[in-house]
């Protein structure tokens, strides 16, 4: 089995869970595949000095970066340490990182990149609180606030800290197939892989939370529930109000219209169903609640921009192919 070195970057202030989330599933991958020679991983810090998480934890690292040699992945991860990070950590990366095989960052690991002149032409994405630094600091990075990670040739982007997991994750299926993917994931008690074009926000957490009980659980049952009737009239039966009361109250106190948070459960379900299943077209239109392909299309022109079968063609081809540049 071929030995791939994984060599992550350690800095003062550093986020513990964007290193120990993907060192965790590396570990993992190679335990479930039988060969500890899987992923051979070490960290390293600027002097091989041991440094204190943002978190408080100390970690002391395998190794020097002067002395590491290249890597097969290079891990970039993030946390107030990249705010404004040591020069010399980032003159390693800008002349060091581009020998690595592949190169990840986690969170506002993309900081450092960009920092470096790696992600200049490249599309991006980082934790949702960075991402307008990160565009406004280097213009030359295609910045995308949404996705949980963005693959662009052999460098890879995360949103914030669990999102590192995601990409370990498709990293290994890529690596050693979706079995000892699925068994990583099953240990770790995680989906095996969210679509690096989900959003990192659900609509629920986008959303407010209504204060009040009967509220809340209508939102719950519109989560749960985006094919059935979702009518304002229907809604506010559930939560045993008049439809004018409820309109009002929940407007009041999610910051969004009924029909409007209904429009984005159902756009959410439906995205998730074309990225994740085999199922038709018309089948998905039937379960997310809009009755006809037409009515499906429609909504997504209309807020992506692209129809269900496009999206569908190109988010799929995104997942399958590191490779693709765009």
């Amino acid at each position: 089995m071929t030995e791939r070195s994984v060599l992550v970057v350690l800095f003062d202030e550093v986020q513990s869970l964007d290193v120990t989330g993907p060192v965790e599933v590396f570990a993992g991958a190679a335990r479930q595949a039988g060969d500890p020679d899987a992923y051979r991983i070490r960290t390293a810090s600027l002097d091989g000095a041991p440094v204190r998480t943002s978190s408080g934890l100390t970690i002391v690292p395998d190794i020097a970066l002067t002395d590491a040699p290249d890597p097969h992945t290079l891990l970039v991860p993030g946390g107030a340490g990249t705010r404004a990070p040591d020069p010399r950590l980032v003159d390693w990366l800008r002349v060091r990182a581009p020998a690595a095989g592949r190169l990840v960052s986690v969170c506002t690991g993309a900081l450092l990149l960009a920092g470096s002149g790696l992600l200049d032409g490249r599309r991006a994405t980082t934790h949702w609180v960075a991402t307008d630094l990160l565009a406004r600091a280097y213009p030359a990075v295609d910045v995308d606030p949404d996705p949980i990670f963005v693959r662009d040739g052999h460098v890879s982007t995360s949103a914030g800290v669990t999102s590192g997991i995601d990409l370990a994750l498709a990293l290994v299926e890529e690596d050693l197939g979706r079995d000892v993917a699925l068994a990583v994931a099953r240990h770790l008690v995680v989906f095996l892989r969210r679509p690096g074009n989900q959003a990192q926000f659900s609509v629920q957490l986008a959303a407010q939370t209504a204060e009040r009980e009967p509220l809340r659980e209508v939102q719950s049952w519109i989560s749960e529930h985006p094919g059935g009737d979702l009518s304002v009239e229907s809604l506010a039966g559930r939560a045993r109000l008049s439809p004018r009361h409820f309109a009002r109250a929940f407007r009041s106190e999610t910051g969004v219209t009924p029909g409007r948070y209904v429009e984005r459960v159902r756009l959410e379900h439906a995205r998730r169903l074309l990225d994740d299943s085999a199922d038709g077209i018309e089948e998905i239109s039937r379960a997310c609640g809009y009755g006809t392909p037409e009515a499906m299309r429609r909504a997504f022109v209309k807020v992506l921009g692209t129809a269900p079968a496009e999206y569908r063609r190109r988010f799929r081809a995104r997942a399958v192919s590191p490779a693709d540049p765009s």
